[in-house]
């Protein structure tokens, strides 16, 4: 009796460690849903695979052999190369390999520049502060990386000074030389005439040294 008993709580302790493993992965398994770009554990449908882990490549084998070495380790096995012949998977915990994807992500967005073009626009009768003011943003604007448009607007009988268009135009070429370039030349379209500058990056303004005085 005794015997039986014992062999009745071994085949309980058996059932419920392999309750605890199904479950284990299938949480695995649930947590990947939204990424079906990555395969992991039972989705790898491979003939062959060459296998790696953190300390470098284990070889090429089938699927089933790799995901049994990956549970002996409380691992999972993730496909990062499906395009190569044969597949490359990845012996690793897999929360740890979409931390270091989504960690990788942050850095390529973090450098990865997005040029926007920003419109000043003026008038031909535009004063002097206003135009210094917007050369202000414009600046601010080149010193992101972002281009610059400046249109001058003509305004019924306005159309016949078109040359204080293009000085205005060419005032802010010269202001902002120093960090800047001409991406397009001044154009009149219509009623509107307009210039692009794109950012100089490694351009300094010089800065005159003061002449020392003569004794």
């Amino acid at each position: 009796m005794a015997i039986r008993e014992r062999w009745l709580s071994l085949n309980s302790l058996k059932k419920l460690n392999r309750n605890i493993y199904q479950n284990h992965y299938q949480h695995r398994r649930l947590s990947i849903k939204g990424e079906p770009q990555v395969r992991v554990n039972e989705e790898i449908r491979a003939p062959r695979i060459r296998v790696i882990d953190e300390s470098g490549q284990l070889g090429v084998m089938s699927p089933d052999e790799a995901l049994q070495i990956a549970r002996k380790q409380g691992l999972d096995l993730i496909e990062i190369v499906p395009n190569a012949q044969p597949p490359v998977c990845k012996v690793m915990d897999f929360g740890k390999y979409k931390y270091e994807q989504s960690k990788k992500d942050r850095i390529q967005r973090k450098h990865q520049q997005v040029t926007l073009l920003k419109e000043l626009r003026f008038h031909p009768n535009t004063d002097d502060h206003d135009v210094e003011f917007k050369l202000r943003h414009a600046r601010k604007f080149l010193d992101d990386g972002h281009k610059v448009k400046a249109t001058v607007v003509f305004k019924g009988r306005e159309m016949t000074y078109t040359d204080q268009g293009r000085v205005i135009l060419a005032r802010i070429v010269e202001a902002l030389a120093d960090c800047s370039k001409v991406d397009q030349e001044a154009k009149l379209e219509g009623r509107s005439m307009t210039l692009i500058l794109a950012p100089e990056r490694g351009t300094k303004k010089k800065i005159s040294k003061p002449k020392e005085s003569q004794p």
